[in-house]
């Protein structure tokens, strides 16, 4: 597949570099108006991969994982794969936050949890696991991985209830976890998570351990 990412930010002076994936539907372009334009970060190089459809997977993320769904999320974890591995190589040495909104989010976490190379931090807003409990799926989280996932009991795509699950398998894979729920929000990222993402971005550029302490 053609290298389709969308490439921002710094490049000369990057002090760490960030991968955010977009959602159903949505594109990097949409990400780049979204979310970055709401971010101070002169001195991150950004990389927004690009799903060939428009999503990552066509089940919703709360579906049983079924034979055909496996298959389209592994395509698409070795696409995420190789622009995180592209990223590397283009900031030798730099911190890399995976961060993703939505679907974007889902598949970050499953990055993360298949025991691929880890980020340095991940920020998942309104994300889950890919598919149900009974399912058998990775839990091979790298212990003490900065996350920050987030949800709320009104998007209409991440159900609280897999919100939780996932806050749970986070937990029992001590991962450094801080959550926000955000009672009545839409399916968006709000400003208080962008500050966070914001927050973490800075921590890593000045070679620091993230405390994750924006306020909501």
């Amino acid at each position: 597949m053609a290298d389709t990412a969308l490439r921002l930010g710094a490049e000369q002076g990057a002090r760490a570099v960030c991968v955010l994936v977009h959602g159903r539907g949505q594109s990097p372009e949409e990400m780049q108006s979204h979310i970055l334009a709401r971010l101070d970060a002169p001195d991150v190089a950004f990389v927004l991969p690009r799903a060939a459809t428009g999503a990552w997977y066509a089940a919703k993320a709360v579906d049983p994982l079924t034979a055909e769904t496996r298959t389209a999320l592994g395509a698409a974890l070795e696409q995420l794969a190789g622009d995180i591995a592209a990223a590397r190589a283009a900031h030798p040495g730099l911190p890399l936050v995976l961060a993703g909104f939505s679907q974007g989010a889902c598949l970050s976490l499953e990055y993360c949890f298949a025991g691929r190379p880890a980020p340095e931090a991940l920020v998942a807003f309104t994300g889950c696991r890919v598919g149900v409990p009974a399912d058998d799926r990775p839990r091979s989280l790298s212990p003490a991985l900065p996350v920050y996932l987030t949800g709320s009991d009104a998007d209409p795509w991440i159900p609280v209830t897999a919100f939780a699950e996932a806050v749970l398998e986070l937990g029992q894979a001590r991962a450094a976890l801080r959550t926000d729920l955000f009672p009545g929000r839409g399916h968006e990222a709000s400003d208080a998570e962008v500050a966070m993402l914001g927050r973490v971005l800075a921590d890593l550029a000045r070679q620091e351990k993230t405390g994750m302490a924006a306020p909501r």
